[in-house]
């Protein structure tokens, strides 16, 4: 059996300089471009997720500065269907500027069929002047 020594020798090379090639890498890269607006800047309230956002409406809000320089924040959250649904809601507390100084940790509410439930937030500092409500499906 004669074995054509050519072609195996030109696969092999082939084969060897494809699997020794690299990518190089070109960077820095710049930040690509959201998709949608940047809501958390200028709404009091962002739906995190598509769910949430079918089932979920915002019935009421209400701000105040308290006594020490604090903000505190009431929303009221309306179940849109005909089923009782749970979500998770925190608040962004930021300064004049919109840079955030306070985050409350995320808390649960559950909204009967059709219902309106209020939560309310409390900076933990006076620096607080502006503030997104963000609201996710709990898990």
């Amino acid at each position: 059996m004669k074995i054509q020594l050519v072609p195996v020798l030109i696969t092999t090379s082939a084969l060897l300089v494809a699997g020794c090639s690299s990518t190089y890498d070109k960077g820095p890269y710049l930040p690509q471009q959201s998709k949608t607006p940047a809501y958390e800047t200028t709404e009091p309230l962002i739906l995190l997720d598509p769910g949430v956002q079918y089932s979920l409406t915002l019935a009421t809000y209400m701000q105040r500065t308290l006594e020490d320089g604090r903000l505190e924040v009431v929303v009221g959250l309306r179940n849109r269907e005909n089923r009782r649904i749970e979500v998770q809601a925190n608040c962004v507390f930021k300064d004049a500027a919109g840079v955030a100084t306070d985050e409350t940790p995320f808390q649960a509410v559950i909204l009967t069929e059709n219902a309106t439930e209020q939560v309310k937030f409390t900076s933990a500092n006076a620096l607080a002047k502006k503030y997104t409500v963000r609201v996710r499906q709990a898990r």
